[in-house]
């Protein structure tokens, strides 16, 4: 990519000249952004909206800031046919122009146009005269003095080297934090990519096919594609272990994209630290799904209206009775419909207050809403609430399960035999929960029963990488936060390395609440040698795990 022909040499100045323009039109853009927020600040509108307004535009200015030094474009595309044609498109990780209405200088990847980058073809050139593919400097801050190579492919022509362009690519050493490899995206990643928001995927892929670089472009591109609602729901990129998390977190800047959480499903769900240990039989029983049925039941049972008898409520020098048998029929009600347990709570008490409202309008005509909340807040009615469906926390629940035999017992009966009643026993119980050291299979436990009390706030889109080593009770605890939202899923089910880990998809999936999502395999490995590709192949008809071999290798063959 350095050869001395005149006219590539004639090329590389014109291309640095435009990154030149290109590196001053987005210190302009990142200035701007700053004036704007100033001017914003300043606005003449309702109290709300100037702080709506004021928020969006430091938030930009902000991003704007926080970019990464690097190269501000990696490819261009000129078009000789279609509604493009004539014209020529620098492409990079976002958008810079000149001024907000004028031609960009370089086009976000992100966008439609691009898309020919990554599936034009010999075969079907989409309208594509020309791709061009730069080469830069390793480590390039973004320096136009480390542009030192290209190579173009004449698609109309039937021309293509793209095969031997992207193994190049992608065969370089890795050095530091991961590569941004937006150039070198095939075309069926870049479908998966660009699917749409709404569907859940599973990307099952040995290593090398490239899951990972899929599920953090995907983020990226629904992201630009659709920021209100993304960030309305949010974006939540899970990863195995904070070694990952650091190993991937320059990907998303590198991508255009900044301040999208990263974090492991313990860091999300902890409501302590997780300072025990189980031993290996303990903790496989923690993860197993039958236990979510087994917190349920030990929750439940705390919620009885029997023996109760009749309620009293006073109401000046008036007493408003309700029956026994009534009372029952609320709260049995209220179970039967499955509502979260802090809303079942609320639900039994306004259905009280409705039987007391109700006598009451029946003697002396309608209430006030004053009436009714005074009733609703009376001491009588919150303390049969609390008799019959008292308040709890999931660490009460959690404690009481696993030191009280006769609980779990209760509890487990049908679901779990004696002996993995007996693992999940404390060997030696604290005093009370707040003395607990919870293992993080404990706060695998507490979730589901914090879930169980009440919904957590979901995000809108998740991905999850190595999530072949997910057990069914963290899948729970993922579905609890995606009931609303979509998923990326990535993973190798050949290389789970938990005693739980996934054997199939499907049963993950069920698990993650998208039971429907569709799986779609990346066969293609571009850092994995040929021969390590064909053993890798002879050992999988070992594995009891539902793994389609790996096709062809765009790496060496040694």
């Amino acid at each position: 990519m350095t050869s001395p022909d005149p006219s590539l040499q004639d090329a590389l100045r014109h291309e640095r000249a435009h990154h030149d323009l290109c590196r001053a039109a987005l210190a302009a853009m990142i200035d701007g952004a700053g004036e704007h927020v100033v001017t914003g600040e300043d606005v003449s509108a309702s109290g709300a909206d100037a702080e709506v307004l004021g928020y969006r535009l430091r938030s930009r200015a902000k991003e704007m800031r926080e970019l990464p030094e690097g190269p501000l474009f990696f490819g261009r595309l000129d078009f000789a046919g279609g509604e493009h044609a004539g014209q020529g498109y620098h492409l990079g990780r976002l958008r810079v122009s000149e001024h907000p209405a004028a031609p960009p200088l370089v086009v976000d990847w992100r966008a439609p146009v691009s898309r020919a980058f990554y599936q034009a073809s010999a075969r079907d050139p989409q309208g594509v005269a020309v791709r061009r593919r730069f080469g830069w400097a390793p480590g390039s801050r973004g320096d136009s003095a480390d542009l030192t190579g290209l190579e173009d492919e004449h698609l109309g022509r039937g021309e293509s080297r793209e095969s031997v362009i992207v193994a190049r690519e992608v065969e370089r050493p890795r050095v530091g934090p991961m590569r941004d490899i937006a150039a070198t995206i095939q075309p069926e990643q870049d479908d998966l990519v660009r699917g749409d928001l709404s569907v859940s995927v599973c990307v099952q892929g040995a290593p090398g096919t490239g899951k990972t670089a899929v599920g953090l472009h995907r983020a990226a591109y629904l992201l630009y594609t659709h920021p209100q609602r993304i960030r309305r729901g949010g974006l939540l990129i899970l990863g195995p272990n904070r070694t990952f998390l650091s190993y991937i977190a320059a990907v998303l800047p590198a991508l255009g994209e900044t301040g999208v959480r990263q974090s492991t499903l313990l860091e999300e769900i902890a409501r302590h630290p997780a300072d025990g240990a189980d031993e290996q039989r303990t903790a496989v029983v923690k993860h197993d799904v039958r236990m979510a049925e087994v917190l349920r039941r030990a929750l439940y049972a705390r919620v009885s209206a029997e023996g109760t008898g009749s309620l009293a409520v006073p109401d000046g020098s008036y007493q408003w009775r309700v029956a026994a048998d009534e009372l029952v029929r609320i709260v049995d009600g209220v179970r039967a419909e499955e509502p979260p347990y802090g809303v079942g709570r609320e639900r039994v008490r306004s259905r009280v207050v409705r039987c007391v409202q109700l006598r009451a309008e029946r003697r002396a005509g309608p209430r006030s809403a004053a009436w009714v909340q005074r009733i609703s807040r009376s001491r009588a009615v919150g303390g049969y609430v609390d008799a019959v469906w008292p308040r709890v926390r999931p660490e009460e629940v959690v404690a009481e399960l696993l030191t009280d035999r006769a609980v779990l017992e209760a509890a487990a009966d049908g679901l779990l035999d004696a002996d993995e009643q007996k693992a999940l026993l404390w060997a030696r119980p604290p005093r009370s929960w707040k003395s607990a050291r919870w293992s993080a299979a404990d706060l695998v436990l507490l979730d589901e029963v914090a879930g169980l009390v009440e919904h957590p706030e979901g995000y809108g889109h998740l991905v999850l990488d190595e999530a072949q080593d997910l057990s069914p009770m963290e899948c729970r605890a993922i579905a609890r936060r995606a009931a609303f939202g979509s998923l990326t899923v990535l993973g190798d089910l050949a290389q789970g390395t938990t005693p739980w880990a996934a054997r199939s998809w499907d049963t993950t999936l069920r698990h993650l609440g998208k039971p429907d999502a569709v799986v779609v395999p990346l066969t293609t490995g571009f850092r994995v040698p040929k021969a390590v590709v064909a053993l890798a192949n002879r050992l999988l008809t070992r594995l009891d795990v539902d793994v389609p071999q790996a096709g062809r290798c765009a790496g060496t063959g040694s």
